[in-house]
């Protein structure tokens, strides 16, 4: 893949403008599909929450209703006359039963009204009860002297079985509050069922209705009622506050809960969404979604393309002429017709060739100015040939005469002469320049007595590395000359070496008199500058200057020498080159 982009800047473009337009639409494709399908899920909710609330207001009007009505019967005459008196009156017992009769028949969602006499008078009711779960709810109720609503139960009836839910509540006296009996208005848990399936909710789910200890009062599923709400949904843990949604998920099955309080019991209606719904739905949004961003995409690709053919035809003739240009020829000119970037491109080609000549010029005065430093640096080296063997003769009678010291300092001079000569060659072993530094120290060791001592630090690794020859020997020269003979006190010379990666680092510095900031300057100005006719001046020759511009035309513009330096401190002069292949 890299080589194939590689070949043509026309499938670079290409490829860059295609991420471009296309990563963006694409993201911005996932993101709308995802607010729409945060927005489908919210709207969802909220239809939901809204059903909930037209069903909780309804059951709560029930509710309502109920409670008004039971104290409307236990305030009303008739009933109170029935109640009290101390026989039996038949006749009230019909005007009474038809009155209840009447009213239950005026509200669909009652199931019977019953009142029963403490003194075991034939009970008033608008229905015929054969057989009532209330009674077994009475003995186990702790609250049945008190007004409170039953679970659900079941009544068998004239009608056929019933199950109601009942408001419970005692009969006084209105004159002496003394106990007379009990009145029960059942709801009809059929007509509850109908507000929850009409709501139109069981198309994507289903509603339930639970008491305050979570049993089932009325569903869809009649299997369902009077369980525990946690045997149809396991782990659904605390409802908290008046209405609410939550994620709820068991195994693999995933739902939606919502949930809304009747207040005056601590009823709650719950209602469950599955997420096919959602998924659903989505799905229908993804497929619009998907089309819209394809459609786009398409044209896209199609501008784009256009776009790159347009823009590149002029670089593509370029590229293919100058393919077979025979570089010792002078390159062809060509018509510029446009003013944007690439005719400024074709305008800059037809310099090229005049630029290059000049070029060619400019590499062959700096491949002679080279050579004429590195002569330069040769013949500042002590010049005639027979000195060499001289030297060795006096080295052999020093030996001969015992002075070691002698000998040893015509042993270093020699090797010094030795490595100057070196047959002309430029580069070096790291371990042959610095053993040439060496040999230098040593002699002017024994020229200064006790006036200072040179220590070097040279990385092992460095030893087989080649070197341009003569860069470390006139550094230290210039700490010495220039830094330590004007000092009084004994002084230091550290000469560093080490690898950094691809490059080497040499450092010399010493605890001499420092160069005053004036001086420093000067410099610092004269070796950016490299005035031809300066290097050449006396020993500048083989002094920083020189080395300066050595390390340039040999090694490059990031090279060169970095001097520091303090007054009465000490100087620290660096340079960096970069890592050449070992010396054989």
């Amino acid at each position: 893949m890299k080589s194939w982009l590689d070949k043509s800047l026309k499938r670079k473009l290409l490829l860059l403008l295609l991420i471009a337009v296309v990563l963006p639409q694409l993201v911005t494709g996932v993101v709308s599909y995802r607010m729409a399908s945060s927005v489908t899920e919210e709207k969802e909710k909220l239809s939901g929450m809204n059903t909930l609330k037209q069903i909780n207001d309804k059951i709560d009007f029930v509710i309502r209703d109920v409670e008004s009505m039971s104290i409307f019967l236990i305030g009303q005459k008739d009933i109170q006359t029935y109640l009290s008196n101390d026989y039996e009156d038949a006749n009230s017992w019909y005007l009474n039963t038809g009155f209840l009769s009447n009213l239950a028949f005026t509200k669909k969602y009652i199931s019977n009204i019953t009142l029963t006499s403490l003194k075991n008078y034939s009970p008033l009711s608008n229905t015929t009860i054969f057989e009532s779960g209330l009674t077994a709810l009475l003995e186990n109720n702790e609250k049945a002297n008190d007004k409170w609503w039953t679970p659900l139960y079941e009544n068998m009836t004239a009608d056929g079985l019933k199950r109601v839910i009942s408001l419970v509540r005692p009969i006084r006296s209105l004159n002496t509050f003394k106990p007379l009996g009990r009145l029960s208005i059942s709801i009809d848990e059929n007509e509850i069922r109908g507000y929850l399936t009409n709501s139109g909710w069981e198309s994507k789910g289903y509603v339930v209705l639970i008491d305050e200890h979570n049993r089932i009062l009325s569903s869809a599923n009649q299997e369902w009622l009077n369980k525990s709400i946690e045997e149809l949904l396991p782990g659904l843990g605390p409802m908290d506050g008046k209405s609410g949604s939550f994620a709820y998920r068991h195994g693999e099955v995933e739902n939606t809960i919502l949930y809304s309080e009747i207040s005056k019991l601590g009823w709650k209606l719950i209602g469950v969404i599955p997420m096919e719904i959602y998924t659903a739905q989505n799905q229908y949004v993804l497929g619009v979604t998907a089309v819209a961003v394809g459609i786009s995409l398409v044209f896209s690709i199609i501008v784009v393309i256009f776009f790159i053919l347009w823009v590149t035809r002029p670089l593509t003739v370029l590229s293919r002429t100058m393919k077979d240009i025979n570089p010792d020829e002078a390159l062809p000119t060509y018509v510029v017709k446009s003013k944007d970037e690439v005719g400024l491109l074709l305008h800059s080609f037809n310099k090229l060739s005049d630029r290059i000549q000049r070029l060619k010029v400019q590499v062959q005065m700096n491949e002679a100015l080279k050579k004429e430093a590195d002569i330069m640096a040769l013949q500042a080296q002590i010049n005639p040939h027979f000195l060499y063997n001289t030297l060795s003769s006096i080295h052999w009678m020093a030996l001969m005469s015992k002075e070691k010291q002698i000998a040893e300092m015509v042993g270093a001079l020699s090797d010094f002469l030795r490595f100057s000569l070196n047959k002309g060659e430029e580069f070096c072993p790291v371990q042959q320049e610095v053993a040439h530094a060496r040999n230098y120290s040593y002699i002017m060791s024994i020229r200064f007595q006790e006036k200072f001592d040179v220590v070097f630090y040279i990385d092992p690794e460095l030893n087989s590395k080649r070197i341009l020859k003569l860069l470390l020997q006139p550094l230290i020269e210039n700490s010495i000359m220039h830094g330590i003979q004007k000092k009084k006190e004994f002084a230091h010379v550290y000469v560093h070496g080490k690898l950094h990666g691809q490059t080497m680092i040499f450092v010399v510095e010493d605890t001499g008199i420092g160069i005053e900031p004036d001086q420093l300057q000067k410099i610092h100005r004269q070796l950016s500058e490299m005035d031809t006719d300066e290097v050449k001046e006396g020993r500048a020759g083989y002094g920083l200057r020189n080395v300066h511009k050595r390390l340039l035309l040999h090694y490059g513009n990031d090279t060169g020498l970095v001097i520091e330096s303090e007054a009465g401190v000490g100087t620290r002069i660096s340079f960096t080159i970069p890592l050449m292949e070992d010396a054989t």
